[in-house]
């Protein structure tokens, strides 16, 4: 009889711990506001389809926001393969303000003069014509080409810097036409010159998206196009501009840090190619100095000069390759 009461009194015991614990768990505010939200959401009534509308407008927002940045790198990325790099464009990138007829006559000025000298200095004719071609054609386009290049890279690493300056002035209350004006006074060249031409642009009544396709046309770099498409986004559907910018420039940041660390891991095989490079060439100039009648025939037997051509086409195609095996584009 007392195992009876016994076992009736932990089972009564039991309950009451039970309906407590449930009473206890029940009175949880945050899990009674749960609750009525997942009610009011599963049910019909006009408090839950208004959430559910508000929740299908957000969603459909950073949809449209999604593939409105999608379009405008497919269009940018159609654009850049539409157009090619002609001379003219060259000219501009390299901040040059010569004309391409200009640029035409001073290379062949330069092939001239040097087709003189080589048959003042008694060559062949063909050699003659050859180091005229070469030099007036090439030497001008690769100094072109390396000018560019260089103000591209001198742009770039000032870039994130112009970022900044604009994101601090929006932030402050200041448009951003004068935040362009800031960049283009208190900017060093070549940004602070390539964005006093976008606001001059912008003053006479051009769009600020076709002043900066213009820019992009002077300064082709993925930075740029980011700004351009970030700009051109924000002018259409809105949003937080300033966010976006340092984001940008974040990001612009990380691509120098990792061009950075490319080119550190990658100098070694530039100096083994460079080496490599210079060594016939070298070899060359010091065997014509040290013992001149020994090159003597290279330079004026017919078979010489072919070997010549041979050597500097097989030279050509062998740095290229190696140029190519150590160029990694970011």
């Amino acid at each position: 009889m007392s195992l009876v009461l016994i076992l009736m009194a932990a089972g009564l015991g039991f309950v009451v711990t039970a309906a407590a614990g449930m009473a206890l768990a029940g009175a949880n505010p945050s899990r009674v506001k749960g609750v009525k939200r997942v009610q009011a959401l599963t049910s019909g009534t006009p408090e839950a389809r208004q959430v559910r509308a508000r929740a299908r407008a957000a969603a459909a927002g950073a949809d449209a926001r999604r593939r409105q940045i999608v379009r405008s790198l497919q269009e940018t990325e159609k654009q850049q393969k539409r157009v090619r790099l002609t001379l003219a464009n060259r000219l501009l990138q390299a901040g040059l303000t010569v004309s391409v007829r200009q640029f035409n006559i001073a290379s062949a000025v330069l092939g001239l003069v040097v087709m003189v000298l080589a048959l003042f200095l008694r060559q062949n004719i063909v050699v003659c014509i050859v180091a005229g071609v070469a030099l007036g054609l090439g030497l001008p386009r690769w100094t072109i080409g390396f000018l560019a290049s260089r103000r591209v890279k001198i742009f770039t690493n000032q870039f994130a810097d112009a970022m900044d300056i604009v994101v601090r002035g929006i932030r402050s209350g200041l448009p951003v036409h004068e935040c362009l004006k800031v960049i283009s006074v208190e900017s060093p060249q070549p940004l602070g010159g390539e964005f006093k031409r976008l606001t001059e642009s912008i003053a006479v009544g051009m769009p600020l998206d076709q002043g900066l396709e213009k820019m992009q046309e002077r300064v082709p770099t993925p930075e740029l196009r980011f700004f351009t498409i970030v700009m051109a986004v924000q002018q259409r559907t809105g949003g937080n501009l300033s966010e976006a910018l340092a984001n940008l420039s974040a990001v612009i940041r990380a691509r120098k840090m990792m061009r950075e660390k490319v080119k550190a891991l990658s100098s070694e095989a530039v100096a083994s190619a460079a080496v490599i490079g210079c060594l016939p060439p070298g070899v060359i100039a010091m065997i014509s100095i040290s013992s001149p009648k020994y090159m003597l025939p290279m330079f004026h037997d017919p078979r010489g000069h072919l070997m010549l051509l041979g050597a500097g086409v097989w030279m050509s195609v062998g740095i290229f390759i190696m140029r190519r095996m150590i160029n990694f584009k970011m």
